[in-house]
Formats: structure tokens, sequence, C-alpha cells
């Protein structure tokens, strides 16, 4: 996933190895740390691969500032990682999709949303029956960490549901667009067009001397 991560960065623009680093803590640093011991490696596997390439050689930048800039085999790994959702089940990789799901189509976005929101609805059943065994045997502290499961589960399903009705609504709306403008056309094309006036010069009479 750490190579999704820096593909997606490099599609954005060429860095080094400490921009990198940088920008992966800014954008996923809230749930997912990157060490240079992981990042460096990544590196050299990707530019093995050929999906990035180092801009200039070491002996005109220097090793540690080596630019690396995504290639187009780069690209198109880019978007067989993206697009492979199987990982539905590990809420950091999915994240991480999620910080790049603008290089994907809406439909490709909703079919992942889905597959997300089914993996949470099957783990939601699966809390709530731990939920009905727990109740039984009182014991409240494993009830409250099952019950804040079920709550952020629950929440999870919400916020996934809007992101799915968001993208629906994008698909749907540039085609009502389309055809309201067709229908337009279409009326005023059938309307008689109103028949043009002649002006006509009002003639100025020369005062009798």
């Amino acid at each position: 996933m750490l190579e999704l991560a820096i593909l997606g960065l490099l599609k954005e623009r060429s860095m080094h190895g400490y921009q990198l680093s940088k920008q992966l803590t800014d954008t996923l640093g809230g749930f997912w740390r990157v060490s240079y011991g992981s990042l460096y490696p990544s590196l050299r596997r990707l530019e093995k691969e050929a999906a990035v390439e180092r801009v200039f050689s070491d002996d005109e930048v220097g090793r540690r500032k080596n630019v690396y800039r995504i290639t187009p085999k780069g690209e198109e790994m880019f978007q067989e990682l993206l697009q492979d959702g199987h990982e539905s089940s590990e809420e950091n990789k999915f994240r991480l999709r999620m910080a790049f799901f603008k290089y994907l189509g809406p439909e490709m976005r909703i079919k992942l949303l889905e597959r997300r929101r089914a993996y949470l609805q099957e783990r939601l059943a699966t809390i709530e029956a731990s939920l009905a065994k727990q109740k039984e045997r009182n014991d409240a502290y494993t009830l409250s960490m099952i019950t804040h499961g079920q709550d952020a589960t629950e929440s999870d399903i919400a916020w996934l549901d809007d992101l799915i009705a968001a993208e629906r609504r994008l698909q749907v709306s540039p085609t009502r667009t389309r055809t309201r403008a067709t229908a337009t056309k279409a009326r005023a094309a059938s309307e008689p067009r109103p028949k043009s006036r002649k002006r006509t010069a009002a003639v100025r009479k020369e005062p009798t001397v």
C-alpha cells in the first residue's frame, strides 16, 4: 500500500525522498506512519519495476536529493492498485484509497464505497449478535466496548451512505442538465418564429420657403 501512496503523490508532482515522506505524513499521518526505513526500499522497488524514475542523476544532484517522478508504467500500476478494493476490511487501506479517489471515475468510486459498506454491515451484524450475549453476562466493561464498536460502525455506514448518495447525485445531475438543454432547443425549434417587421424610414418634409 505504500507503493500506492508514493505513486499517487508523484502523480501530482515530482519529489525527492524527504518531500515524499513529509507529504505522506501530512496526508496520511493521522492514521498511518511512514518511516524512511520503508519509504526508500519502496522507491527502489518502484524504480526497478520502471514505475518511477529519477529526474537527475546522482552526479548532478547528489544521492540524498534524487528527484523521482512517475512513469507511464507507474500510472498503470497506480490505477491497478487503486481499483483493487479487496482489502475493504482493512480500515487504513480503505482510507488510503479514499485519499486518491479523485483519480477514479464515479462508477468505480461507488463500487469501492459499496464494497466497504457491505463489509461494515456484516461486521455490524456480528457485533449485534455479540452484544446480545454480553447483556446476559452483565459485564459492564466488555459491554461498553462492544457498544462503542457498534456506534462507530453505524456511524461509518451512515457516512458511506452519504458519500454514495452524493456520487449518484453527481451522475444524475449532468444527465438532467443535458436533457433539459435538449428539450429547450427542441421547443425553440418547434415554435414559429415571429415575422420581422420592416422599419419604414420617416420622410422629413422640407419647409416651404
